[in-house]
């Protein structure tokens, strides 16, 4: 948190790897939990563990106490680091920024912790479905806000990272988790310009919703690696873009291995455009970055035939 709170620290860190690998974007270093932080929650982080709340919430009176963020008040710090990494950058690489989901958040400010069953969150849902209701529209219009102020310091994609809508059921799903990002997405301004800013849509487990992901408004699909991007093209690839979407652990393998899943990865998707190759999820903190230049040396080598400026 010491370093998502400096802006010239977020900077920093952001642009690192940019200077290490030859990548085609650059993404805003900061955490998904900020905005239950600027609530009040307390977010702090237990080594070995993951982020942790000191408060959490447990009955309605406690989301009744919640107030919608200002993010350009309450997460400053986050729009400095916007505003300085765009200035850095000066035009070489796009900036992502990015949120957490509504649903994402809530789960986290509930659970106050990572969780394997999800007991807590799902109890809440099920049992005070007005409360969850009113947790999300909190949070979703303190995103609107937070996605906007990184659009107008600079954001030039915005990506919402939905990590635990796969928890849950086909209808619990849309009702508590879709709904609120397709909300934020009808909400979002353009840039300073007058330019609409493409959005990214990402839900861990989420490869069976394709579908109605798409007709949220968004204008790319982030896969994890359980989904097949041949099969996704298939459904979607005509109205949207793909992101993804190789298993982070693949660079755990030699370097013929991660060369094959890439080229596999790619043929899976074909010729044309429409492919933000990626990771389908975050990157391991035991990575080797010497076998993260072999994957994006990989990517280089291999997507042009592929993706080639006549395609």
């Amino acid at each position: 948190m010491d370093l998502c709170k400096n802006p010239d620290f977020a900077c920093e860190v952001t642009l690192q790897p940019l200077q290490r690998f030859p990548l085609d974007a650059a993404i805003l270093f900061s955490d998904i939990l900020t905005i239950p932080d600027a609530m009040g929650q307390g977010l702090y982080f237990v080594e070995g563990e993951g982020p942790r709340f000191r408060k959490i919430i447990e009955k309605p009176s406690d989301v009744e106490k919640l107030k919608v963020i200002d993010a350009n008040d309450d997460l400053s710090y986050v729009i400095d680091a916007v505003k300085a990494i765009r200035y850095e950058l000066n035009g070489k690489v796009p900036l992502i920024g990015f949120s957490g989901s509504p649903w994402t958040l809530a789960t986290y400010m509930i659970e106050g912790k990572s969780s394997r069953d999800f007991h807590r969150v799902k109890t809440f849902m099920y049992q005070q479905p007005n409360s969850m209701h009113q947790l999300l529209s909190i949070l979703s219009k303190s995103v609107i806000s937070y996605l906007n102020a990184q659009i107008m310091a600079g954001a030039q994609v915005v990506q919402i990272f939905d990590t635990w809508g796969g928890i849950l059921s086909n209808p619990a799903y849309q009702n508590f988790s879709l709904s609120y990002m397709k909300t934020i997405i009808d909400n979002l301004k353009n840039d300073s310009n007058g330019n609409r800013i493409p959005v990214i849509l990402f839900t861990k487990g989420g490869g069976q919703w394709l579908d109605i992901m798409a007709s949220t408004g968004t204008d790319a699909i982030g896969l994890d690696w359980t989904t097949d991007i041949g099969e996704a093209r298939r459904k979607v690839g005509n109205y949207i873009a793909l992101q993804g979407n190789m298993d982070p652990s693949v660079l755990f393998a030699s370097r013929e291995d991660i060369c094959i899943e890439v080229r596999r990865i790619l043929e899976r998707f074909g010729h044309g455009s429409g492919h933000i190759f990626n990771l389908g999820h975050g990157i391991s903190q035991f990575a080797n970055p010497e076998q993260v230049a072999v994957f994006i040396e990989a990517i280089h080598k291999f997507s042009m035939q592929y993706h080639s400026r006549s395609n």
